[in-house]
């Protein structure tokens, strides 16, 4: 055989092989589409794949049981939202804690880390005493600031210093003999060069925003506020039954984004996971 030939047996094997890794993780995924399109008797009769009878209306039914399409924009805007504000502090505070030498930056930086050891549960119930007493019950406030200035605002700081930690001092010491001020180089030098762990800390920050459950189920009260996650648990019948082609119907709906983003954005995850992860 030919170099050639074996160069396309090899990639024929590995493409199999993944193939077959691989139906254990995507399987789930089309079970839930095929599912969304059942009705209950036939999710729960004899297994199959594809729907005998396609069930079109589970889809409008989820925005005609609950005020669904609000919920989807309140899920959208606020993961936008922490996102952004993620983005800004987390690399202006991890840029001072990596560039800027001041007394205690080193135990500031182990405080913050500490952060990250307690665990959510822990700090739920001062958390809400803190958002009463500030009067922002049932309000998307605590969905924007917990996360942006939690444990999660903490991880997202500290990728962002390991990341400016590799960047050359001469970039710094050009900008300076150009006039640049401190907030200048930041601005004009060190985030250009930090795009890829800026995609990370976006695509980590959004997708746990997107995700989050907790926080929506102490701190909102109302259909018109709720969010995504916690919306589908509330597809449920007068005796508190899931209805099962309604909230599958509304999880794949859910997942929509999130398939988009990484479908378009695949290269630059993976690259900006893998940068991320080294530098430092």
């Amino acid at each position: 055989m030919t170099q050639r030939q074996i160069r396309i047996i090899y990639r024929t094997c590995w493409t199999l092989a993944l193939l077959i890794v691989a139906i254990p993780f995507v399987f789930p995924f089309l079970w839930m589409v095929s599912a969304g399109f059942k009705s209950v008797t036939e999710i729960f009769g004899a297994p199959s794949l594809i729907p005998r009878v396609w069930r079109f209306q589970n889809f409008v039914e989820v925005f005609t049981y609950q005020p669904f399409a609000r919920q989807y924009f309140n899920s959208i805007y606020i993961a936008l939202a922490v996102t952004a504000l993620t983005l800004v502090i987390s690399s202006l505070a991890g840029y001072a804690l990596a560039r800027m030498r001041f007394a205690g930056a080193g135990l500031l930086m182990l405080f913050l880390v500490s952060a990250l050891m307690v665990p959510e549960e822990v700090t739920i119930i001062p958390n809400f005493f803190l958002i009463k007493w500030m009067g922002l019950m049932d309000t998307h406030w605590p969905l924007i600031l917990l996360p942006t200035f939690g444990p999660h605002g903490v991880m997202a700081t500290f990728l962002m210093r390991q990341y400016f930690l590799a960047l050359p001092k001469e970039l710094e010491e050009a900008g300076r003999m150009d006039g640049l001020s401190r907030l200048g180089i930041w601005w004009r030098i060190a985030l250009p060069m930090s795009r890829p762990a800026l995609a990370a800390v976006a695509i980590i920050t959004f997708l746990f925003s997107w995700n989050l459950f907790l926080e929506p189920l102490i701190f909102l009260s109302s259909l018109e506020m709720f969010t995504l996650p916690l919306a589908l648990s509330n597809f449920t019948d007068t005796y508190g039954l899931p209805l099962w082609n309604l909230q599958l119907a509304a999880t794949t709906l859910a997942v929509v984004p999130i398939l988009i983003v990484y479908l378009i954005a695949q290269r630059q995850i993976i690259e900006s996971f893998a940068l991320s992860g080294v530098k430092g």
